[in-house]
């Protein structure tokens, strides 16, 4: 099967882009101050950022509607954010505070929002991936529309549990998109000697289940891609999967030096295909937006990082009872 990739769709009105933009702005700034308060002692265990891959959650949130579901593994802070959730919970939460989302006992990659259909942040590389089908069959058995947007890496997509996923999830016809974020590096082995398969979401042609290869530094290109893959599951073809080309610039995770690969290497990617970078510029040269619009956008981005920092230092850690809190639900 020939590797397919989903066309880019340059054409977005002047409210998407500004929207796009804005979107990655935040997880792009929230990621940075994030890293300053890891430095700073203020997260503890893991914390692993989302920068250079903002594209990828942001267009695929642009195809979704309300109430279908998201879930992900541990390189979630930007996922949280593009589906609604308040930074100011999940800046605390990063922190341990009381004032977190799971009340500050999920921590970077274990906290939840129901109401924002966000069911995880996992830290068991490729655990969520059965489970972003439990969600889709949820949906199949209650007879709606939704569909699940399952997240995980290159890394990942080598796990055995993935393909036992695909394959019920084939045999169910269940409503979920399977993304696998192809980081190019998962924790520091380059994708090239992880695997022989020339692609990943070819994978799943064994299973019959379709995708493509999308290019994950264009959030037009993503979007467009999710929207296909959304309108597949809606009507009750079963899942898709997407595979979409992305690159981060920091380390697997803080505690990462990312020696497996030059400066030079990263550098090229942030001068030449940076995804806020490609949307700053269809602003500009659309005259959508001029230099000082996006100045004040980066500043209104930057106070609300900058609040949500506050929020985090100032909330109280949770009190040593919550140790016993959501750890038995009695039938």
């Amino acid at each position: 099967m020939a590797a397919r990739k989903a066309a880019s769709k340059p054409s977005a009105s002047k409210d998407e882009l500004l929207h796009y933009y804005r979107e990655m702005l935040l997880i792009r700034r929230f990621e940075e101050k994030a890293g300053q308060l890891y430095g700073m002692g203020l997260i503890g265990g893991f914390c692993h950022l989302y920068i250079g891959q903002e594209a990828v959650v942001v267009g695929l949130e642009a195809a979704a509607e309300e109430g279908d579901k998201r879930i992900t593994t541990y390189r979630d802070h930007g996922h949280m954010l593009a589906c609604g959730m308040d930074p100011k919970g999940v800046m605390a939460e990063l922190t341990g505070r009381e004032g977190g989302y799971s009340r500050g006992k999920g921590g970077s990659m274990h906290m939840f929002s129901k109401e924002k259909d966000f069911y995880g942040g996992h830290g068991i590389v490729g655990a969520n991936v059965p489970l972003g089908a439990g969600l889709a069959l949820v949906d199949k058995y209650r007879g709606t529309d939704r569909v699940t947007f399952t997240y995980f890496g290159d890394g990942a997509a080598n796990q055995g549990q993935v393909y036992e996923t695909y394959n019920m999830a084939m045999l169910w016809d269940l409503p979920v998109i399977f993304v696998i974020e192809n980081n190019k590096y998962a924790m520091g082995t380059s994708v090239k000697r992880a695997t022989r398969s020339p692609s990943l979401w070819e994978r799943g042609a064994s299973f019959g289940i379709p995708g493509e290869e999308v290019d994950g530094m264009d959030v037009l290109a993503v979007k467009a891609a999710g929207e296909k893959a959304v309108k597949h599951c809606r009507a009750g073809k079963g899942p898709y999967i997407l595979e979409v080309m992305t690159y981060r610039y920091r380390g697997h995770s803080m505690s990462d030096p990312a020696k497996y690969r030059t400066r030079e290497e990263v550098q090229k990617v942030r001068e030449e295909r940076d995804a806020i970078e490609h949307v700053r510029d269809l602003l500009l040269k659309g005259k959508h937006a001029g230099e000082d619009d996006l100045k004040a956008i980066d500043k209104e981005i930057k106070d609300i990082v900058n609040a949500a920092a506050e929020f985090a230092k100032e909330s109280p850690e949770p009190d040593a009872s919550e140790l016993y809190t959501d750890i038995l639900a009695e039938a």
